[in-house]
């Protein structure tokens, strides 16, 4: 990988973990503010607590994508940084560029989600799950 690739990669790593660090504590402000200031009205509570867990969902998932920011970040340090985690394969340019936190290479990835497919349709789940709908979030 070139070097420029791999600092464009750094930087975009960095911006995307400080937008998610803003915006977690944008989050728990803001919801400790509706804790305070809401009435004891039972429309109003549980329109909180159905708010309160959008915000917990959307927070667990960018708390994910955080340790996996941090992980590219420590390969990149470690020099092992764009290796394909399955089959020791270089991941393509193209890919990591798209999503700089892929652990796969695009062959893995593809077998990956085809073997969750079947399994989801062998156990009669024929819904994607949340992850897949997202997009790649469980990689």
């Amino acid at each position: 990988m070139k070097k420029k690739d791999l600092e464009t990669i750094k930087k975009q790593l960095i911006d995307e973990k400080t937008r998610i660090i803003r915006h977690l504590e944008e989050l728990a402000g803001s919801s400790t503010e509706e804790m305070q200031f809401n009435s004891g009205d039972p429309a109003d509570i549980a329109s909180l607590e159905i708010s309160q867990s959008g915000l917990q969902k959307i927070g667990k998932r960018e708390k994910l994508l955080l340790k996996k920011i941090d992980l590219a970040l420590q390969k990149m340090e470690e020099g092992t940084y764009g290796e394909c985690e399955q089959c020791g394969e270089e991941i393509a340019i193209g890919r990591l560029m798209a999503r700089p936190v892929a652990q796969l290479c695009i062959d893995c990835k593809t077998e990956q989600e085809n073997s969750e497919r079947k399994f989801n349709e062998d156990n009669g789940d024929y819904e994607d799950s949340e992850f897949d709908i997202v997009g790649e979030e469980e990689e």
